[in-house]
């Protein structure tokens, strides 16, 4: 049954996606996220401080995610909701996680309290959830919620190399993309450059990529060092929100939101927003 589900909401999305295209007068892209902030205060005010359009993406409920979001969104950075999912493999799941015992309801109401408590979520992308981002009931479930609360995009993580996430996001017009590559796994700061080095090569080769990173001190210190050189090597940072837009052939129209999306069950009718996802494609 799920892999008659997955096969045909694949089937819908390859439809609708008609394939990455970039302006022909405009550089490679680039976009980062850095994980996992809001539960340190010295490596997130690090990581919120970082130069360019480093985008940050706040845990829900932790103790600075409120005023580092603020911060963030001062400073001209994307701001993004970590939203924990269930992991697999026996991991123990991030406090308050999306599971596979929630129901629809349950998860829409929790997603709902998770969005309250980071300001100015322009997108959402997983913490964990190598075992819910392979479930297609779940995962739609997700993104009709998302669908509804017009304004916001979705990163998958890609914490698992079975994820449908993306799939699923195409499927219910949600503007979304995924990880190209983690900056710290392996952690240390010769695999820090290495990563770095391999993301600008992916983004000048295919056009665009998208690399996840953390709030390590080897991970910051190479961003605060190679960052300002980006346009050196052909390559310019943007957010994820551009990164989609351009994937999805609608880089004219785009337009960086200048409001944190309002938690309303009806599709918001006026202001900019990204374009519908009809036409947004992996990359």
């Amino acid at each position: 049954m799920r892999g008659a589900v997955l096969s045909a909401l694949m089937f819908s999305a390859a439809l609708v996606a008609t394939g990455t295209v970039w302006p022909a007068d405009s550089p490679s892209v680039m976009a980062i996220i850095l994980d996992d902030l809001g539960e340190q205060q010295i490596a997130g005010v690090r990581a919120v401080n970082l130069p360019g359009a480093v985008a940050c993406a706040f845990l829900p409920h932790a103790p600075h995610s409120q005023t580092q979001a603020e911060r963030a969104y001062r400073t001209g950075k994307e701001v993004l909701l970590h939203l924990p999912l269930q992991p697999g493999d026996g991991v123990t799941a991030y406090p308050g996680a999306i599971t596979l015992a929630m129901g629809r309801h349950e998860l829409a109401v929790y997603l709902r309290s998770a969005l309250a408590s980071v300001p100015h979520v322009r997108g959402i992308n997983n913490h964990q959830g190598s075992l819910l981002t392979e479930m297609p009931q779940n995962m739609d479930w997700l993104m009709m919620e998302l669908r509804q609360l017009t304004g916001l995009y979705f990163v998958d993580s890609r914490t698992s190399s079975d994820s449908v996430a993306l799939h699923m996001a195409q499927a219910r017009g949600v503007p979304a993309t995924e990880r190209s590559l983690f900056l710290d796994h392996p952690r240390g700061e010769a695999a820090v450059r290495a990563a770095l080095h391999t993301l600008v090569t992916r983004a000048r080769r295919e056009g665009g990529a998208l690399a996840i990173g953390h709030p390590y001190p080897e991970t910051l210190k190479v961003l605060e060092e190679e960052l300002p050189h980006l346009a050196r090597q052909g390559v310019r940072l943007v957010a994820p929100s551009e990164l989609i837009a351009r994937q999805a052939g609608r880089w004219p129209e785009y337009k960086p939101l200048k409001f944190s999306p309002t938690l309303q069950s009806a599709p918001r009718t006026t202001g900019p927003v990204l374009p519908a996802a009809s036409s947004v494609a992996a990359h």
